[in-house]
């Protein structure tokens, strides 16, 4: 028995179920789930496929990536979620795919433009688009980097962590993140919903508006407002 075994239980079952929800093929992508209270997070080893996964091959890392338990080299996305966790104290899970309309996105290094309600429904800005990485941070440290692009992105555009949960990394691919890894995985499943969403409008109508600011409002706060309405008590 290990004092992070409840934790690679939960980085384990955020690992599965983005692979039951079709949001990763073969190895591309991962899911990781913090302990606040230890400061640590557990991740997917690398390359490890799905089908061969267990719990106890889950990595614990500390939040500057320091390896604390586990045999197995973590995912090569490890230290991106180490800085967003180091950064971002309300975060308690993150996820990385390279699911197909997301992934689309960012390589057009576009925003995700905000036309329903389902949207709507989830955050009340476009879905963030970083710019692509400059030739010297590519050359450093650059799953660190990685990190600190989007890290800037929000810092740049004055959007916060808690309401956006949701960001395309320009040229490569998107991440998401919750208070749980839980979720963190559904934010991953929203996202790629979001993007086919859009992409068929703008197939539809290329001229397609952004949707009424007092639509986005009204959908975002009956869910999310002071006084929010949608689901049970």
């Amino acid at each position: 028995m290990s004092k992070y075994d409840e934790l690679k239980k939960k980085a384990y079952e955020a690992n599965m179920r983005i692979d039951e929800l079709g949001l990763v093929l073969f190895t591309f992508g991962n899911a990781s789930a913090a302990d606040r209270d230890q400061a640590v997070f557990a991740i997917k080893p690398s390359g490890v496929s799905y089908d061969v996964l267990k719990p106890q091959d889950m990595v614990v890392l500390d939040f500057d990536g320091n390896i604390l338990e586990g045999d197995k080299r973590p995912s090569s996305d490890t230290k991106t979620h180490a800085v967003l966790y180091k950064h971002w104290p309300e975060t308690g899970g993150i996820v990385h795919t390279h699911s197909t309309y997301a992934t689309a996105w960012a390589q057009t290094l576009r925003d995700i433009p905000i036309l329903g309600t389902t949207h709507a429904d989830h955050l009340t800005v476009d879905v963030p688009c970083t710019p692509p990485m400059a030739d010297e941070m590519i050359r450093g440290d650059y799953e660190y980097q990685t990190g600190m692009q989007i890290l800037n992105l929000f810092e740049e555009r004055k959007l916060s962590c808690k309401e956006v949960e949701m960001v395309l990394v320009g040229s490569h691919a998107p991440f998401t993140w919750g208070k749980s890894a839980e979720k963190a995985v559904y934010n991953s499943a929203v996202l790629e919903q979001l993007a086919e969403m859009a992409y068929i409008s703008l197939q539809i109508e290329p001229s397609v508006f952004r949707m009424k600011q007092t639509l986005i409002t009204k959908h975002y706060d009956r869910k999310h407002g002071k006084d929010a309405y949608y689901g049970q008590k």
